[in-house]
Order: structure tokens, then sequence, then C-alpha cells
């Protein structure tokens, strides 16, 4: 039955709010379906079932820079979309001393009430050398204060992303890198320029007087700690009987939502559709492992009224069954089609199915939804509980049922977790952990049979022989990626059913684009050598590029992978591209668990990883992706010196 939420009046003609600047994609011809002089019906924004929403291209050439708290509106504070310069400029958010005062600020924008706003002294002018930030106070919230190049700065002081201090996290080269997960936001405009998260942050303004240092912030900002980027909206009438869509993305994680975003932002007018087999909005789903009982609606990561407010329709529990690029059409399992001018293709991965005899025995879960979460701790609450693989899935569900089950059992292939990705002596360091919160490893083992009671899981029997009790399991034994659908489309695939495309997301067909999980990439790190990272924030900066790319906004993937895992209040990050590592340097206390390892191939350091040893890893990463190369004897050392002034080119 189909959902519909949110609809527009019947002859309700939406204008295009957009920046300024050269033509976007809303230039593409539209096939005869969408010939304006078709009748407008009710636009459907939120779909289950085969009905669509059509948009129509018609530019408006209206700027929309800001709106007054009073209209209770959005407020993006001196900022045009995407950070480019406001027509404010003059007096800067952030910048150098002596630029224009309150009361010119207030001249240019007359529907500011000054009630909205605090002023602050927050500190004396030489308190803060170059290259130095401080958290400061101004009374209604806290703001992160830098200083460089002998100008101040002023912006939000949490990460949008998980609310990490950026206090603790690295200045370099005029934006602030996270300390925990690597997210950058520049400094001037407070726009995320890496990621993961979707949000940048709000900047306020800042000058001398009298030697102090005095910011003045909107309160709200102050409060939130985040922003959204201005956005266009769909410039068109809506025909809910079009199955044509200008931009058409498979998928609704990361990779699919940033490219529809991105789009957006840099004032795309035309009909995106974004469609995907989950029943749910797009969520973030690495804390599924992390926090099993959160719902769907704890993990979204936008809402109904976002994807309405900015046109972007989402089609759910729409399964893809085959890709026509000849004709340029996407067939769903229920028979509806869609013609596209761009393709994305972003289906992430499936989990890797396990060989057992017992099929038919129930409790038995792939970790794929916030239901499968929420069934795996309810059936684990003071019960035996088998996790099947030690991925970082499955051994960050381990942690989490650990204080909930009665017994907590992992099955592993190999001797000890985390070898290939972590090296044996931070994996062992690791399995301690485990072990000392009541975790069992049956290691160099298998499952051979699931055996249940009434058709509910009782025992699982691994092929040594041993039978282990269970109300539950978890299979985690890695993923391949979701793309059999298109194997007579004639988008090129490798035998493991990877994606190759180019630097800009492209595929070997004209228009159709892919990112996240599903592809092969070039990576600047490794002299664009093509490669497959499954990272949460690599498929945000892949949907990124593709959409730059189908606006014709080429932009290369210079981003360092990183990625982090979460167990028992314990943090582990990792940055950079480690596959094939040769050998290990470890700095710090393994059996403290605070130390950083270095992972080196021949001579060079190729990735790092750290547990309570904050913010090395996003320090490396700033030099990664400065270009410059760090050696394995720079290191070995125990001198971390070679961050700030070694390396080269």
């Amino acid at each position: 039955m189909q959902k519909t939420l949110s609809t527009p009046d019947l002859d309700q003609t939406r204008r295009c709010i957009m920046p300024s600047g050269p033509p976007c994609v809303s230039d593409w011809p539209s096939p005869a379906n969408t010939h304006p002089g078709l009748p407008s019906h009710r636009a459907t924004w939120l779909h289950s079932g085969p009905t669509m929403g059509g948009c129509l291209s018609k530019p408006k050439p209206e700027v929309k820079v800001e709106l007054s708290l009073l209209d209770k509106e959005k407020e993006v504070d001196l900022m045009s979309p995407n950070g480019k310069a406001s027509p404010f400029s003059e007096c800067r958010p952030n910048g150098s001393l002596g630029h224009c005062s309150d009361e010119d600020s207030m001249t240019l924008r007359p529907q500011r009430k000054h009630r909205d706003y605090i002023e602050a002294s927050v500190c004396h002018v030489k308190d803060l050398e170059n290259g130095q930030m401080r958290e400061v106070d101004l009374g209604a919230g806290r703001a992160l204060l830098i200083k460089e190049h002998g100008e101040f700065f002023a912006m939000g002081h949490k990460c949008p992303h998980y609310g990490a201090p950026l206090v603790k996290g690295v200045l370099s080269k005029g934006r602030v890198r996270c300390p925990w997960h690597g997210a950058c936001f520049n400094i001037t405009t407070g726009d995320i320029e890496d990621f993961p998260g979707l949000d940048s942050l709000p900047t306020f303004q800042v000058r001398v007087e009298k030697e102090k240092v005095i910011i003045r912030a909107n309160k709200q900002a102050l409060q939130t700690q985040r922003r959204s980027k201005a956005m266009s909206k769909c410039s068109a009438v809506i025909n809910s009987s079009t199955g044509f869509s200008h931009v058409l993305i498979i998928g609704s994680g990361p990779a699919g939502l940033v490219c529809a975003e991105t789009l957006r932002q840099e004032g795309f007018t035309d009909r995106i559709v974004m469609c995907t087999m989950d029943k749910h909005l797009p969520y973030d789903r690495p804390k599924l492992s992390k926090c099993l009982e959160s719902t769907a609606e704890q993990l979204q990561l936008r809402s109904s009224d976002f994807f309405q407010t900015h046109d972007i329709e989402i089609l759910l529990e729409k399964e893809v069954v085959s890709v026509d690029v000849k004709t340029r059409t996407v067939t769903f399992r229920d028979g509806f089609k869609m013609e596209y001018r761009k393709l994305f293709i972003a289906t992430g991965s499936r989990p890797k199915p396990l060989s057992y005899k017992g099929k038919d025995v129930g409790n038995v879960f792939h970790l794929r939804t916030p239901e499968d979460a929420n069934s795996i701790a309810t059936l684990a609450s003071s019960k035996n509980a088998v996790i099947v693989g030690t991925s970082f899935i499955g051994m960050e569900v381990a942690a989490a049922l650990t204080d909930k089950a009665h017994s907590v059992s992992v099955i592993g292939i190999e001797a000890v977790p985390f070898r290939k990705a972590l090296g044996e002596k931070v994996g062992k360091a690791l399995m301690k952990l485990f072990e000392s919160n009541r975790v069992k490893f049956y290691m160099l083992n298998e499952v051979w049979e699931m055996r249940g009671h009434n058709g509910q899981l009782k025992e699982v029997v691994l092929k040594s022989g041993k039978v282990l009790r269970a109300d539950v399991c978890v299979i985690g034994i890695g993923s391949s990626p979701a793309t059999a659908f298109l194997k007579q489309s004639g988008v090129h695939m490798d035998s493991k059913g990877f994606i190759p495309v180019n630097k800009t997301m492209q595929t070997n067909i004209d228009g159709v684009f892919a990112g996240g999980d599903v592809v092969m990439f070039p990576l600047a790190l490794r002299s664009n050598k093509k490669v497959n990272i499954p990272h949460w924030q690599m498929a945000h900066v892949q949907g990124r590029v593709a959409a730059l790319s189908m606006m014709g906004k080429a932009s290369d993937i210079k981003t360092v992978p990183y990625f982090w895992t979460a167990m028992f209040g314990k943090s582990i990050r990792y940055a950079g591209y480690g596959d094939g590592f040769d050998d290990v340097v470890i700095q710090g206390d393994l059996d403290e668990l605070k130390f950083v390892a270095f992972y080196t191939k021949s001579e060079e350091v190729v990735a790092v990883a750290s547990m309570n040893y904050d913010p090395i890893v996003s320090r490396v990463a700033e030099v990664f992706g400065s270009g410059k190369t760090i050696r394995k004897r720079d290191v070995e050392t125990g001198d971390m010196s070679w961050l700030i002034d070694k390396g080269s080119q």
C-alpha cells in the first residue's frame, strides 16, 4: 500500500531558491513524458509504492541568503551557499583585527534582532599564539577560538558528527580535523570539507578592541553547534505519474545521501529520486553493532521534513532488479520502470552466507537492520549468545552483549581476532580486553551445525566437536558487493562483483556513477591504485565527488581513509590504507591499551591505529593528506616531532 507523507497542494509550483552562479544540470534535456504541458498532480515526496512525483526544471534566479529567527527559518549566519563569500563579506564572521563593528553588521542586516545575539570578551589578544585553539565560554554557550597567521576565527566547538571536542583536534592549513573520526571543517566558513558527517559548523564574528578578543555569536547557533549548507530546491511542477528522474540514486546509505545533498547544495534544480530496499529513511548504520537497542528513529540521519523541504524524493522498500544503460531505464521488482539522465549506484554490501547444517533453525541473524539489532539484544538478555566471525561488526556485537547476555562466545577461523586489519600484537591485546569482559573465544574453529528445539536455536556445534549453548547467534564473516542486479546491464564489474570507477566515480558507461562499498576506485594515497575501502567515511566522500562530477565540477578523491571501532567504552581510530603491511611499529603500552601502531610496507608508513592516544591518528592523517611520506625510521625512535617538521615530498 502506498504511503504518502507531507503532500503539497494540488497545483503548487515550487520555486528554486539557489545560489547565483553558472548553469547546473537543469539544462539537461527532458524526455517527452516530462513536458511542461502535462497536467500537474499532487506531489509524493516519500514513497513505498510504485507511484512517484515528477519534477520539471523552471529555474528562478532568486538568491536567499539569510532569514530572521522570528520567521523560524534555519539560519545561515553570514554565509552564502557552499561557503562562498556572502553579500555581507565586509563584515566577515572571522578574520583579522579591526574589521567592521557590530553596529555596521546590524545596519547591513536590519532583520536581525539584538536579543538574538550575545557578545563577550573571551581573552587577551596575546593569550593565543599562532596555530593555537581555545574553547571559550560566551555565557549562552561555548565556541572554538582559533588563531592562525595572525588572524582570529571563531566557530562551533563540537564536531556535528558525534560531538567530539574540536579543541582536541588538529589545526592545519585553515581547517580543523576532528580528533575522533577525522571530519574536517574550514575555519573561515565552518563548512565541512572532509567526512564523516553531514552538517557544517556555525561561524561567529570576531574583533579586537583594546587588546581584547571579542566574539559576537547567534545564541541559537551556540546551542545547536551545527548548520546545514544552503540548498536549492526543485524548480518545477510536480507530476506524480512521471517515470523519469534527472538523477536516480540506487541506495540510501551515506554515499547516496551525500550525493543528493551535494547536488542541492551546488544549485541543482531538477528532480532527484533516491530508492532503497530499506523500509527506513537513511540512518547511522555503524551504530547498529554498537547500540543494539537503538530504534530506526533514533539512528535517523535526516527527517522526512528535511527531504520534503529540499525536494529529495525517497522510494522505500523498492528493489531494483535490472538496469538498461542503452535506454537509461531502471526496472523494479514490482514491475515499475523509471528513466534517468544520471544514475548513481550505491547499493552497499550483502553479508556473506555461512554454510552449516540446520538452516531452518530460528534466532540466527546477519545484522542488517535496526529490527535485527533490537531482536538480538532482546533474545540475548540473560541468555547465551554466540558470534560467528571476528569481523569488526561481529566483535562490536560481542562487546555490546557482555552486559546483557549470560554468556558470549566468539568463533573465529584465525588464531587472533583483527589480525589481518590490525596485526597480531594489537589483536592479542584486544583479545585480552574481551576475555577480561567474560567473552569466551573458540579460535581456529568453524560452525558445523545449528541445533534447535521447537524451531529455535539451542546449540551451536563446532567442527572440532565442541557444543556451545546458544539462544541467539550472530553471523559476521564478511560481506560482498550488492551488485547482482547489474549482471546484464553493461556496467563493468570485476570477478568479485565490484564496480571499477575512475577518479570522478564514473563507471565505464557515460552518465552512470557508483560509490560506497561497491566500488574499486583510484586511491591517491597509494599512487591511484584501484582499491575497495568499505568505510563509512569514504562513502561520504565518494557521494560528493559523484555529485560534483554530474554537474561538470569534477573533483578528485583526495581524502585519507579513516575509520573507527568502539568496544567497552574504548575506541580504536585508524587512518591510511594498510593492506599488505609487512611490519607494525608499536609505541606506547599495549597492556595498558594506550598505544599507537604504525603499519609499514617496506620502509614506508602506510597506516596508523591508536587507542587512548588522541589526536595522533588525525595528526598522521594530516601528514598523509599533505602528500608527505613518513618513513619507518621516523616512528621507530619514539620521537613524534616528524609530525610537524619531517616527511619528504
